[in-house]
């Protein structure tokens, strides 16, 4: 047996109040792709912190090469080769794309102190075609997509002559395309002996890419097989410790009234003419490729974007939200794609996050009654299952499906009957994502109406009662639940009749 390439033994870290990691070894070979999963708060992000020196371990090795290894800062583990790709970018948004993948590491022009920007943006573009994507390196951060600034993200690690590296949630808001090409890129890497840890809740993707996968629960690890000796099945036993019903558990309902109607919906140069309704008791699909627009239209109904032409109907009455106040009036609420940024405030605590969409219920002659507040976040917590030490932890230090239930705990509080979920499950375990969609069950049983986008086609079609297809701006078509399959979809997807 070969020395690995890398070992981590015996890793334990504590933050008050909770362990994270105890007594947790894994081993990465040279040329292995080797997948780490687990629940959301299982340990996996907390193990590739401490790898990459962002957080000190409280017990433990890291050994390189057969060597032992100090890992006190990101910069230490870039110079020994190791470079972590998190799902939550680390780039500068006002900086290039061709800044952001050579930061620190720019190519010197002739006068000292001075960049060469020709070089800088040539061995960019030449990074971003290895990877097979069409991206302007020249083009500010901020102005990317979230699938393109993820793409610079893979560029920025795969330029560094890494020995390492580790991917988190890379497919997460990748097309298919961009998929494709992104495990030709990890075939070539795996062919020049990088070792490459991948950090997914995708199964098909495990199976397809990677060598061994070891598992993680509850900070513990569970155990590490060849992929090709374990099953689907298997791997969510050992990650849930049950044995889980049907993945995409949807439930069938009887539509009732017509909650929203839009007709028209126009943003010149994002969505043209774009109309459907969405009844009582009713999940409706939102599909298409991204940059399709879906969340552009989602965006303009719940205020946040304005429009150019077009109506909007909430029970049968014509409204026009000009802000996200004013949606959340109308009973609309929009659990956002990117969480982080736009569904939570990051250094407020769990208590403060969940009532935040709705403080009038909470106060009087704007004094909000704190004890109310603590009932209603302990209550959430609770039903939701969601994994904290306590309502006063700051909302930064959960893991991704536990701030993706904060986020539903808002609007929940807010009692609104009109949801738009964007990529709900985006980044969350198997078991919270079946938790989740028991939710959404729940939640329309009751006489919501929910509005989905999702980029995940099997919870696209298991979960929606009708599917409606975007294709650059446009609705290409209405599927309904019994007529709806992958080829359809994408067929209309890529702009098909």
């Amino acid at each position: 047996m070969t020395t690995p390439l890398l070992e981590m033994r015996n890793i334990s870290k504590r933050y008050p109040g909770v362990t994270a990691l105890h007594d947790v070894s894994f081993a990465l070979h040279p040329g292995e792709v080797h997948a780490l999963v687990g629940e959301n708060g299982a340990g996996k992000s907390t193990l590739m912190k401490i790898l990459a020196g962002a957080e000190a371990r409280d017990g433990g090795e890291i050994l390189l090469e057969g060597q032992p290894i100090a890992v006190h800062g990101p910069q230490d583990a870039m110079h020994l080769g190791i470079n972590i790709i998190y799902q939550e970018f680390n780039l500068v948004p006002h900086l290039s794309a061709a800044e952001n993948i050579y930061l620190g590491r720019e190519p010197a022009a002739r006068i000292p102190g001075f960049i060469d920007f020709r070089k800088l943006y040539r061995d960019a573009q030449a990074v971003m075609d290895s990877l097979g994507v069409k991206l302007d390196v020249r083009a500010e951060v901020s102005r990317l997509s979230i699938a393109q600034q993820q793409m610079v993200e893979i560029a920025k690690a795969t330029s560094r002559n890494s020995k390492v590296i580790a991917m988190d949630e890379p497919s997460a808001t990748l097309t298919d395309h961009e998929l494709h090409n992104l495990f030709a890129l990890i075939r070539s890497l795996r062919a020049n002996g990088v070792g490459i840890i991948y950090i997914s809740h995708r199964m098909e993707e495990i199976f397809e890419i990677c060598d061994r996968v070891t598992v993680l629960r509850d900070g513990e690890l569970v155990g590490t097989k060849p992929v090709a000796e374990t099953s689907r099945d298997e791997i969510i036993r050992m990650m849930v410790g049950r044995t889980l019903g049907e993945s995409i558990p949807k439930r069938p309902t009887a539509p009732g009234e017509v909650l929203l109607e839009v007709r028209n919906l126009t943003r010149r140069g994002v969505f043209h003419d774009i109309s459907f309704t969405l009844r009582q008791g009713e999940i409706v699909g939102l599909g298409g490729l991204v940059g399709a627009g879906r969340t552009e239209v989602a965006r303009a109904i719940f205020g946040a974007d304005s429009l150019d032409g077009g109506d909007i109907l909430v029970r049968g009455r014509a409204v026009r939200p000009r802000t996200p106040r004013d949606a959340i009036g109308l009973g609309i609420g929009l659990v956002p794609e990117d969480r982080k940024t736009l569904g939570l405030i990051l250094n407020m605590v769990v208590r403060e996050n969940t009532t935040l969409a709705n403080l009038d219920a909470l106060s009087h002659l704007g004094v909000i009654h704190r004890r109310r507040e603590r009932e209603v976040a302990e209550r959430y917590v609770t039903d939701l299952h969601i994994r904290t030490p306590g309502i006063e932890q700051e909302v930064r230090n959960l893991s991704g499906g536990n701030q993706q239930k904060v986020v539903l705990a808002k609007w929940l509080f807010t009692q609104s009957s009109l949801l738009i979920f964007d990529e709900p499950t985006r980044g969350i375990d198997v078991g919270s994502k079946v938790e989740i969609y028991e939710l959404m069950n729940d939640l329309v049983a009751r006489g919501a109406a929910i509005l989905m986008i999702s980029s995940e086609l099997p919870e696209l079609l298991g979960m929606s009662d009708r599917v409606l297809v975007m294709h650059e701006g446009r609705l290409a078509g209405e599927l309904s639940r019994e007529h709806a399959t992958q080829e359809r979809v994408m067929h209309l997807a890529t702009g098909g009749e």
